[in-house]
């Protein structure tokens, strides 16, 4: 199984590590241990670079698969043999963009959840821009701008962020700890990683998150719209 560097160091941007599989038909290749983020819960998959041999090729697509997280490499060259030592290295400035834009929804989701006991039915994000989707049954010009106005109050606390990976078990006493409509963690998952804004949010999370909100920057809610009934989207935006 790989080990998952990034779920309890975001911030690591280059590693040395060894190839343990391969895949010529997909032209992938599986790593000991890996700081690439393979995407999921809205978050897209981090992008970079391998180089071992004094060949440097672009790693495009990351993907878990099992206990497995394969790298998908472009161009495509004769891939390395089992065993080979290359440096990991993450495309840092996509990257960070994606921690600040994941953990300015989590502010967003906590403020929500906060004032108006309104559950998340979904979510997206791109570099500096994502949406959420909550069980409003209505959302206003003056709301949203009641709801920014307190999400930047809270970025300008300077709370810290947390991770912990607990028990399944243990993690589901956590009052509140999905925070979606539908629970999405299927019963194999046996332990489970939290994020938690001090003092705001706590929830159960796998992506990649900035130490404190602070680092997040202004946010700004460019638009709003109405999915249904009682589904209303919330788009954001941060600042370069």
């Amino acid at each position: 199984m790989t080990e998952t560097l990034y779920e309890t160091n975001s911030y690591l941007k280059t590693i040395e590590t060894i190839i343990t599989q391969t895949d010529p038909d997909k032209h992938a290749v599986s790593l000991q241990k890996t700081i690439f983020y393979p995407g999921g819960g809205g978050q897209p998959n981090d992008t970079g670079w391998l180089t071992f041999g004094g060949q440097q090729l672009e790693v495009s697509k990351v993907q878990k698969i099992g206990g497995e997280v394969w790298h998908f490499l472009h161009p495509q060259p004769p891939l390395p043999e089992i065993g080979t030592r290359v440096t990991d290295e993450i495309n840092w400035e996509r990257r960070y963009q994606l921690m600040r834009t994941h953990s300015a929804m989590h502010v967003l989701c906590g403020v929500v959840f906060r004032d108006y006991g309104a559950l998340v039915t979904g979510g997206n994000m791109e570099p500096l821009e994502g949406r959420m989707d909550f069980e409003f049954e209505s959302l206003t010009k003056d709301l949203v701008q009641v709801i920014e106005d307190a999400v930047n109050k809270e970025i300008q606390q300077g709370r810290n962020i947390k991770v912990n990976i607990l028990p399944r078990d243990e993690a589901f006493l956590i009052p509140d700890l999905i925070r979606t409509k539908i629970n999405l963690l299927p019963p194999q998952i046996q332990e489970i990683r939290t994020i938690e804004i001090e003092g705001l949010d706590l929830q159960a999370d796998g992506g990649t998150h900035v130490n404190n909100i602070q680092e997040i920057g202004p946010v700004k809610i460019t638009n709003y719209k109405s999915k249904g009934k009682i589904n209303k989207r919330i788009y954001l935006s941060l600042t370069a």
